[in-house]
């Protein structure tokens, strides 16, 4: 679907279920949960120059998320 939307398209999902004891946590461990899907919007505005990128870091630290945690696809 990128190919058609002008722009940067960034792609949030996770396909696993099975993986997790419940769908929070599975949203946790895949960083698709309401937290990771606003820093993904406030990184989309950062590198489209629409917003600082300290805002990015900002949010991260705020919604206590790990910037050094394993990539999910690796973990």
């Amino acid at each position: 679907i990128a190919r058609w939307c002008p722009g940067t398209f960034t792609s949030l999902g996770t396909d696993g279920f099975g993986r997790s004891d419940s769908r929070r946590a599975l949203r946790d461990f895949f960083e698709v949960d309401a937290r990771y899907v606003a820093v993904a919007v406030l990184h989309g505005l950062a590198r489209s120059g629409h917003l600082a990128p300290t805002i990015v870091s900002g949010a991260i630290r705020d919604l206590d998320l790990d910037p050094d945690k394993l990539d999910p696809l690796y973990a």
